[in-house]
């Protein structure tokens, strides 16, 4: 038995029938020792025959006396998360997802009405193409838990937080994390919900980064490791994280990081993300059908603001320090989970020319693990915006596992 068990949280929603339907796909798939070359067109994304699911809820869940890796400890812990599908007697049904740096833990569906989390868009889940009945993430099957990042933005403890002990915002002093404290919290929640062992851990960007953790601080508490649009390294760039704060701190209600009554940094926020947005394709996305320079920064602006109204910056901050200098290549033989890595042929971040590189350094390890290229013009957005297109390799890495 891997994960204590304690009493279960509330079930998942259950989506309206539908038909299910296997998708076309022409990405290239690399298996055993050699990589297959990718077409030279992009192939066309089907849109999954069943319905999204229905009636989403969102759920909390509070931990006491939290400590940290650095020794540090947080008198509370509150967890935002949600479920889709039912858990199995006995709890070795669970799949866990985890969301990229900007996004919330809204994976699948749609909100019941009025039960909208604070902050969170009210739109559908940024991997309804993957999780639901007959869908690759099968809630029929499987029990799939997704949940906001410790220190993240939207419900988990983190920075716009009240700390306990002063009834204000942690804001700049909410402790240093690291990439084992997120999972650690994400172990917590899943031991509280009944789960004693992962079929998967899947995580698309900075989710990805924690799926790689999953494997190297659970290792024999999952099964699988699905890694998408992301990679284990980082050089920890000190001025990379020194230019955000710079940029943050531009806003004039910035108050070295004790801006929360003050009107929010939504300035800086909507600069900021119109840069990330850029640096993951849109500028050459939107160029397909806006081909006005000055209008598509228009567009930019526009799809940036209200990111910009809801995150917040210290968020961003924090997050960035918990995943510098991470060298999760190095831990690999640690690993006894299978692999799926995918990357994007056009993503900019994570590029694909690394992909197989690290399917070799898994490989090296003794770690069982798949490539497939997603070919996509979106970019690093592909990990959600074409999720359907990985819908089959995925299903069948799933289907394979022990």
């Amino acid at each position: 038995m891997h994960f204590p068990l304690h009493a279960r949280g509330g079930a998942g929603v259950r989506a309206r029938a539908g038909l299910r339907l296997a998708l076309a796909l022409g990405c290239a798939l690399v298996v055993g020792g050699g990589c297959a070359t990718a077409p030279p067109t992009e192939p066309r994304a089907h849109a999954p025959s069943t319905p999204s699911l229905e009636g989403v809820i969102p759920h909390t869940l509070t931990l006491r006396d939290f400590r940290l890796k650095s020794g540090a400890v947080l008198p509370e812990v509150v967890v935002a998360y949600e479920t889709y599908g039912t858990l199995a007697p006995g709890g070795r049904n669970a799949i866990l997802v985890s969301h990229g740096n900007t996004s919330t833990f809204h994976a699948a569906g749609r909100y019941a009405p009025g039960r909208v989390p604070a902050h969170v868009p009210d739109t559908l889940g940024w991997w309804d193409a993957l999780i639901g009945p007959g869908k690759a993430l099968d809630t029929d099957r499987y029990f799939v838990v997704s949940s906001n990042m410790l220190g993240g933005a939207y419900g988990t403890t983190g920075p716009r937080s009240l700390d306990p002990r002063t009834g204000k915002p942690y804001g700049p002093d909410f402790p240093a994390i690291t990439l084992e404290d997120m999972v650690a919290v994400q172990h917590a929640l899943l031991g509280a919900l009944g789960v004693r062992h992962l079929v998967a851990a899947a995580g698309v960007s900075y989710g990805g980064f924690l799926s790689f953790q999953w494997g190297i601080t659970y290792p024999d508490e999952v099964d699988g490791l699905v890694v998408v649009v992301s990679g284990p390294d980082s050089s920890g760039d000190d001025a990379a994280l020194a230019k955000l704060q710079r940029q943050l701190a531009r806003d004039p209600n910035w108050n070295g990081g004790r801006y929360y009554d003050r009107g929010g940094i939504v300035a800086a926020l909507t600069d900021l993300r119109v840069e990330t947005l850029i640096s993951y394709g849109m500028d050459e996305e939107l160029a397909k059908t806006i081909p006005d320079p000055a209008a598509r920064a228009a567009e930019l602006r526009r799809r940036a603001e209200p990111w910009a109204r809801e995150f917040d910056g210290n968020s961003l901050l924090v997050q960035r320090r918990a995943m510098s200098y991470r060298k999760q290549s190095a831990a690999f033989p640690r690993i006894h989970a299978k692999v799926l890595h995918i990357r994007s042929t056009t993503d900019k971040l994570f590029r694909p020319a690394l992909g197989p590189v690290v399917v070799g350094q898994l490989r090296a390890a003794g770690v069982d693990a798949t490539y497939f290229e997603l070919v996509s013009g979106k970019g690093h957005s592909a990990g959600t915006a074409d999720a359907a297109k990985f819908a089959q390799p995925l299903r069948e890495f799933l289907q394979a596992l022990r």
